[in-house]
């Protein structure tokens, strides 16, 4: 038992716990989020007696007398303060971090009222931020100390057209915490439940033996494939993950679930797990696609360990190689990747009218109720989704990890239950970045300009489909590069394995197969005695010209205008490397990709609904941004609604970087309509009415039997340039973008910014290693970049007109993380001579031990 203060009110934890499990469980001080558990990451940080502290490390029987602050404590005027400076810095994004940040900061600004940029980077050395990069956050605290020292908030800014800075629209719930992710919520009877996981990779399920654990006190039942009343298999895609793995069934990989257990408490759940046993037959696991697509291999799945081939051929490139006058040939590695989103996987679902409702954490509403409508046999009116806040997806949130666990122990049980994953859980589950092994060659002509390409592509799926069929198709069709061509060939290949599944992240593919063809693109430069950047110059897709997909790109195409725009910064630079990237907008290829909005006048306001997920990137901003330009409404009087399933029409997941233009397009065109009833009639006399805008991105299917196929509606370009100081550390990174219409200047930048410093991990630091399909990583080990480790970033937003939707807004959230890697790869080369042809890359002063 100890007594002690928390925001000033005395307290007594009587029994001995984790002090977040006090805050949060007890208090119901949810500004305190629970990251990690593991001392890792600093969503949790509190200050006790004055210093930020992580509140998962304290046992509360040590903090007897002692004085404990969370955001709630914070004084009106230090929200406010916080809310305005973090708002118009733009440090908040999927915001899960923040409160963390928040509390950091004010233990800096307590002591140092006015601290230099690099006190206040330290100050926050032990916050992991995923989505920002760091640098609005510093931006943020610096600002925040001004506005703390003035003792004046300055006035919000009125102008929210296209184009305007302005704050985004969750900021304040997200700086003060009280917006709600799903772990925030509690509900009156509510049961906690988890799954049981595979012992091993790859066996058989003999036997589950519930008996001892059903018959602990408090605990509400444990659940079984035999349970389930729809169908065990669920996938966003591909219908080959199992809920749970059945008596006889064969386990795919660590993660897999075998059953289900719910009780009145985490403490009781904790132990009635222990209870469970399992009996397995152990069998041959398969660790690589070297091993998966051997003739005796056992099969991962009955249908065959590939998952997917991809062949994508367009001119004679073989012959185009052979008459270049230079011809290179390399083979790359890239390696898994985790996200490392701040908020693990957690959902809470409550039964209702013969169903459930589902308050989840992820990448699409209608997504997660058409796997649990499956599941659970029932209609779609009986699976109702809401998405609460986010805490950051990047891709790793598209499956459903807990969402349909917590619907079904709901439904079975009628009660409100929560699934969480413990972050150990979350590294093991949710699907990773692809490895792949690839060989590129290229031939060029005497002056550089690219005759042909050819690759190949192998690519570890992991235990389970996810998007691995699509995101070996991303990574072959953007394999050519942003460049103008016709003899382009490549073959991929994806083979499922024991591994965690792999599946979508930030860039979908691209990030592996740029790296290669940016790289030999560097090393032919030396070859014809060119510039890396002057190669690009010359083959550039420009307005008008094809692609090697054989498409023509349209007038808003400005990859030479960022070429233009790194350019000084390029060559004044001792020790520089360069790469460009592209990145589709919107899904492509043929398939339906339509984005959906519902205006309706609800108390004299007008409410936005889509059934678009906003995850940090900002699409809730985007969409009030675009709704105040076409209608002339002032912010006060637009609501953004978060997305659900039974008021907002789908509008697809979010993915593809394709809510900006796609979900964006669809508002623009309801505010046609809303803007015609206006015109006859004051806002105030349109209640209850409704405003539909749709837009269908119609493009053509891979390998369409026309001359010049529209893979894609629209494509963002871009240039990153690293550049190194004498010792070989990162001085500065030069990321120009091409975005059509920056919507919200701000959050184009901390896009570029966030995409940059993810892909700096990428390329340096950050692993994932597997020894028998076993992740061996914890989260504080995955090699995560930190506040203070950061170098300068300077985005460059090219505004490129040309584009017919959305206003001429291009997403930017997937290819800011791009050309990072190759850019990073070619610096160390012009340093040292060395090329390194794998991720993350070797002999450098941020190599890991």
């Amino acid at each position: 038992m100890a007594t002690f203060t928390v925001n000033g009110r005395t307290v007594c934890a009587e029994k001995n716990q984790k002090l977040i499990r006090f805050l949060r469980d007890s208090l119901r001080l949810t500004s305190v989020k629970d990251g990690c558990s593991e001392g890792a990451c600093g969503t949790c940080t509190v200050l006790i007696d004055g210093k930020a502290t992580k509140a998962c490390v304290p046992q509360t029987d040590k903090l007897e007398g002692k004085s404990i602050v969370t955001v709630e404590g914070l004084s009106d005027f230090e929200r406010e303060a916080f809310t305005y400076a973090f708002g118009k810095a733009g440090a908040v994004q999927c915001g899960f971090c923040i409160p963390g940040m928040v509390m950091s900061a004010k233990g800096l600004l307590d002591q140092n009222p006015s601290p230099t940029r690099e006190e206040a980077a330290f100050a926050i050395r032990n916050n992991i931020c995923r989505c920002t990069g760091y640098v609005k956050i510093i931006d943020g605290i610096l600002l925040a100390a001004e506005v703390l020292r003035s003792g004046e908030i300055p006035p919000e800014p009125q102008d929210w057209s296209l184009g305007s800075r302005v704050p985004r629209v969750d900021v304040r719930e997200k700086v003060t915490g009280t917006g709600q992710y799903p772990d925030d919520v509690y509900i009156d009877g509510m049961l906690y439940a988890s799954a049981v996981r595979s012992r091993y990779p790859r066996a058989r399920v003999l036997a589950i033996h519930t008996e001892e654990a059903k018959a602990l006190p408090g605990v509400a039942g444990v659940f079984t494939a035999e349970d389930i009343p729809g169908k065990n298999k669920v996938g966003h895609l591909q219908k080959d993950w199992d809920t749970m793995i059945p008596v006889g069934g064969i386990t795919h990989y660590l993660g897999d679930a075998v059953c289900i257990v719910a009780a009145e408490t985490p403490e009781i759940l904790a132990q009635a797990k222990a209870l469970v046993r399992v009996d397995y037959e152990e069998l041959p696991m398969v660790r690589s696609p070297q091993e998966a697509m051997l003739p005796d291999a056992p099969l991962v799945h009955q249908s065959g360990n590939l998952l997917a081939h991809k062949h994508i051929q367009r001119g004679n490139p073989a012959e185009a190689i052979a008459r270049s006058k230079y011809v290179l040939t390399q083979r790359f590695s890239t390696p898994w990747t985790e996200h490392a989103f701040l908020e693990p996987e957690c959902a809470l679902a409550y039964p209702e009218d013969g169903g459930v409702v589902i308050l989840s954490t992820d990448q699409g509403a209608y997504d997660t109720q058409h796997e649990t409508m499956g599941m659970l046999g029932l209609p779609a009116e009986k699976v109702k989704v809401k998405n609460m806040l986010v805490g950051g997806g990047f891709g790793g949130k598209e499956d459903v990890t807990v969402q349909h666990h917590a619907a079904l122990v709901a439904y079975l049980t009628q009660r409100p239950v929560k699934v969480k994953l413990t972050r150990a859980e979350s590294i093991l589950i949710h699907p990773k970045r692809h490895p792949m092994e690839m060989e590129f060659s290229l031939g060029c002509d005497e002056n550089g300009i690219i005759q042909g390409v050819a690759a190949e592509v192998i690519a570890d799926t992991g235990a389970y489909a996810s998007l691995g069929g699509p995101v070996l198709e991303r990574a072959c069709t953007h394999a050519a590069g942003p460049y103008n061509y016709q003899n382009f060939e490549i073959d991929g290949w994806a083979y499922y394995t024991n591994n965690p599944p792999a599946g979508a992240f930030r860039g979908f593919g691209v990030t592996q197969t740029c790296f290669c063809i940016e790289t030999l693109l560097n090393q032919m430069a030396d070859k014809v005695g060119i510039s890396p950047w002057e190669i690009r110059w010359r083959n550039a897709i420009r307005p008008g010209q094809e692609l090697p997909n054989g498409q023509i790109v349209d007038d808003s195409t400005g990859l030479a205008e960022t070429l233009e725009a790194v350019k000084p910064y390029y060559e004044k630079a001792r020790y520089a490397g360069i790469a460009c990237a592209m990145k589709n907008a919107g899904v492509g290829v043929g398939i339906p990709d339509t984005g959906r909005v519902r205006l309706t006048v609800e108390g004299g306001k007008l409410h936005i609904y889509a059934g678009a997920s906003c995850i940090g990137q900002g699409l809730g901003t985007v969409l009030t941004q675009m709704v105040c330009d076409q209608t002339g409404l002032r912010r006060d009087e637009v609501v953004y609604e978060r997305s659900n399933t039974w008021r907002a029409p789908d509008s697809g997941t979010t993915s593809g970087s394709r809510q900006t233009l796609i979900t964006g397009e669809a508002c623009r065109r309801a505010c046609e309509t809303l803007r015609a009833a206006m015109a006859e009639a004051p806002l105030a006399e349109l209640e209850g009415r409704e405003f539909y805008g749709e837009y269908l991105a119609k493009t053509d299917p891979l390998g369409a039997d026309v001359p010049n196929p529209v893979s894609h509606v629209a494509y963002g370009y871009a240039t990153q340039v690293c550049v190194l100081n004498d010792d070989g550390k990162i001085e500065r990174i030069v990321a120009a973008h091409d975005v059509g219409k920056a919507v919200n200047p701000t959050s184009v930048e901390g896009q570029i910014e966030g995409g940059v410093v993810m892909s700096m991990g990428y390329a340096l630091t950050e692993r994932y290693p597997l020894t028998d399909c076993k992740p061996l990583a914890k989260y504080g080990t995955l090699g995560l970049f930190r506040a203070n480790q950061i170098p300068e970033i300077q985005p460059l937003i090219v505004e490129k007109p040309g584009l017919n939707v959305a206003c001429g807004a291009i997403g930017i959230g997937e290819i800011t993380s791009i050309p990072t890697a190759p850019a990073i790869s070619d610096a160390y080369f012009r340093y040292d001579g060395k090329l390194r042809t794998s991720l993350p890359l070797e002999n450098t002063p941020y190599s890991r031990k």
